[in-house]
């Protein structure tokens, strides 16, 4: 049987433990703070990066220039292949912003110490460790792709949900509840699982284990912002697709 005062002793992994959160109150508003101060850095990350990258364009790139505009051809082929080669320009910043936020939150959980910052509750990790954050993101690729979908098609939009017969009609408005959904709730529990992983293995095995762990979350990490951003441009691409349909018949 075990000792009671065994149990009551705070066990190392409780470290682990998912759901304590440090709050901000502002009258009856609570913030979650600890999100919102990950996300600043991220989004200074992103900021400095950027001004650094192009604060003297040189007409043959290189250094930072050279990665910046990497990233943006490859964040416009994207977008190019998913939406179309004539509707994609307006997208590209929505989409380089998500797969660019999504992919620094991700790499912070993994190269920033975060649990060298202690707070009076719960701890620092990813921005995108945290629910909040994915099901915010999957609701603004939601508000883009019906954006898209009624901007270009007016009311015709709307027809997508009887076709091909309305008997599907339940089914259609289901399915634009299920994208939000499984974007957030993938996203999450990928990086969630892996800094658990990582976070479980630096106890038990703390030198030379979890370094692979670790490179193979890096490279999990770069995935999954990349399937998010490809999902949230390919949804757009299809609320916009019945125009040209509608344009030729």
């Amino acid at each position: 049987m075990l000792n009671p005062a065994y149990l009551s002793y705070p066990l190392p992994l409780a470290k682990l433990e998912v759901g304590q959160h440090l709050y901000w109150e502002i009258g009856n508003l609570k913030i979650h703070g600890q999100v919102f101060m990950t996300s600043w850095f991220v989004i200074a990350l992103l900021v400095l990066f950027s001004i650094l990258a192009t604060r003297k364009l040189d007409r043959v790139p290189s250094g930072l220039q050279n990665l910046m505009e990497y990233a943006l051809e490859f964040i416009r082929d994207l977008a190019k292949n998913q939406i179309g080669e004539k509707e994609y320009r307006p997208w590209v910043p929505f989409v380089g912003t998500l797969f660019l936020f999504i992919f620094v939150s991700n790499w912070s959980g993994a190269l920033v110490p975060w649990k060298l910052i202690h707070l009076p509750a719960g701890e620092l990790a990813a921005p995108t460790n945290d629910i909040n954050t994915t099901v915010a993101l999957a609701l603004l690729t939601s508000l883009a792709y019906f954006y898209a979908g009624f901007s270009k098609r007016g009311l015709g939009y709307f027809a997508k949900y009887i076709e091909p017969t309305p008997i599907l009609l339940p089914i259609n408005i289901l399915e634009d509840f299920t994208k939000p959904l499984s974007l957030s709730f993938r996203l999450f529990g990928n990086i969630l699982a892996d800094e658990l992983v990582v976070a479980v293995l630096v106890l038990l095995v703390p030198l030379f284990v979890p370094l692979p762990v670790m490179i193979l979350g890096l490279f999990t990490s770069a995935i999954q912002a990349l399937i998010f951003a490809t999902l949230a441009a390919a949804y757009i691409g299809e609320a916009m697709e019945g125009h040209g349909a509608e344009e030729h018949g």
